[in-house]
């Protein structure tokens, strides 16, 4: 067999395994919340949004068995995990609070937010039946002089997953609901400090 054909063989067969090779899945966090058609108060910074090394990766990470965890090869997100964060928490908050006046970390210095939230992720993890979030957040309120503390805590959430044959779209729809819950944990806290703030001023 000449030289020629051998590499028409190789490139061939290059061809067909290339083919064959399992394709990248994207997935995003997403916001089920409808956003208000009008209002801009209270103006509400979110970020920064911090989260654990072994998170910032485009693929998904499971945890297995002990400390093991599994990186997956195919299963990625779609943007950074922290954006992601970022924007569904910005699009639940918003909705929760009826205000349009949303705006990400890093904010301008003469356009500081009413209140901020600030979030350090501790934990987000997906195994056996369940997935999991951790999450350290701070709500800051602006003062005249200084920003004011709020409240600061940490919300362990779970949710259980779709039975045991569970794929990565469960995955990033039960972490997009546990955002959820935690983006109401935190709408809450803002909404009585602007009512205590309004009793206040009666």
């Amino acid at each position: 067999m000449t030289p020629i054909k051998l590499f028409a063989i190789a490139a061939t067969l290059l061809l067909v395994a290339c083919g064959s090779s399992p394709q990248h899945q994207y997935y995003l966090l997403n916001s089920k919340t409808q956003a208000p058609a009008s209002g801009q108060a209270p103006s509400l910074g979110v970020g920064p949004i911090t989260i654990p090394e072994y998170l910032n990766r485009s693929g998904m990470v499971y945890s297995e068995d002990g400390n093991r965890l599994h990186v997956a090869r195919y299963e990625r997100w779609a943007e950074p995990l922290a954006d992601g964060i970022q924007r569904v928490l910005g699009l639940n908050l918003s909705a929760a609070l009826g205000t349009q006046n949303i705006r990400p970390h890093p904010w301008a210095r003469n356009d500081i937010p009413e209140y901020a939230v600030q979030i350090w992720l501790l934990g987000l993890n997906a195994g056996g039946n369940e997935a999991e979030l951790v999450a350290e957040w701070r709500v800051t309120r602006r003062g005249e002089e200084r920003d004011s503390e709020v409240t600061q805590r940490i919300s362990r959430l779970a949710t259980s997953l779709a039975g045991p044959d569970w794929q990565a779209a469960n995955t990033a729809a039960a972490y997009s609901e546990l955002l959820q819950r935690l983006s109401d944990e935190i709408a809450g806290v803002i909404r009585t400090q602007m009512e205590g703030a309004a009793s206040d001023q009666n």
